[in-house]
């Protein structure tokens, strides 16, 4: 497997324009669906059911530290909410959750919807933070896995393999992977514009979640505290997004 550094190089030299010609080949347009942004019942479906809220997967979806400040600042938010601990690793006590766990994933409703997920009568989704929405919602149905990256956001139902941007005298044949993930809007025309667009938010983000990977490495000091600490590329946290002193 590549050390991060290796992968964060690979993510420097992704070319946008193979990237936009790989997201022109697959298509893509959002149908405004909601599906990325609700949670789920466990056989797959993403319509609501009041009987059975409690059993349905909450949506998780990626937030980084400053996203989720700049989320703050968009609407005035506090931490909570905005972000929730990542539910991998915690459990839940009759003191409430605890454990010790990596990241942040958007804040979600009783519904296991995000939290900034409205739908009008007509089915129609609306992001009530669109300007200021993290990478991962910005890029979905797409990410681009590295040569350690293993999966990101789960199983592809399609994928187009990318050659790196390289440096003069360099070699080698590693390359990255665009990968698409369900999605409606999948097989639909994109303008070149518009794949360009996208491909550049794709390769920011896989740039920004490989430093934020080895910021979490290079910071991660284990604690005795109790209750949830959370750790990020800034060091641990309580779930209130403050340090852990």
């Amino acid at each position: 497997m590549n050390s991060l550094e290796t992968e964060l190089k690979a993510a420097q030299q992704l070319d946008e324009s193979a990237l936009a010609d790989a997201i022109e080949s697959i298509g893509f347009e959002c149908t405004r669906c909601g599906a990325c942004c609700k949670g789920y019942d466990p056989d797959g479906s993403t319509e609501a059911d009041d009987t059975n809220t409690a059993e349905r997967e909450p949506h998780t979806a990626t937030v980084f530290p400053d996203e989720v400040r700049n989320l703050q600042e968009a609407g005035d938010y506090d931490w909570r909410d905005v972000a929730r601990p990542m539910p991998y690793g915690l459990t839940e006590s009759e003191e409430g959750l605890k454990g010790e766990t990596f990241e942040w994933a958007l804040q979600t409703d009783a519904c296991g919807d995000c939290t900034f997920y409205t739908e009008s009568e007509d089915g129609t989704g609306h992001c009530g933070v669109h300007d200021s929405r993290p990478l991962i919602c910005q890029t979905y149905p797409f990410s681009v896995a590295l040569g350690g990256t293993s999966q990101p956001m789960g199983e592809p139902v399609d994928s187009v393999a990318l050659p790196a941007q390289r440096e003069a005298g360099e070699t080698g044949d590693e390359q990255g992977m665009l990968r698409a993930h369900e999605c409606e809007g999948l097989g639909r025309d994109i303008s070149r514009d518009e794949a360009e667009e996208l491909a550049s938010a794709l390769k920011q983000r896989a740039i920004r979640e490989i430093h934020e990977a080895i910021g979490v490495r290079d910071n991660y000091e284990p604690t005795d505290s109790e209750g949830v600490v959370v750790y990020d590329s800034e060091g641990p946290k309580t779930m209130a997004g403050r340090p852990l002193d």
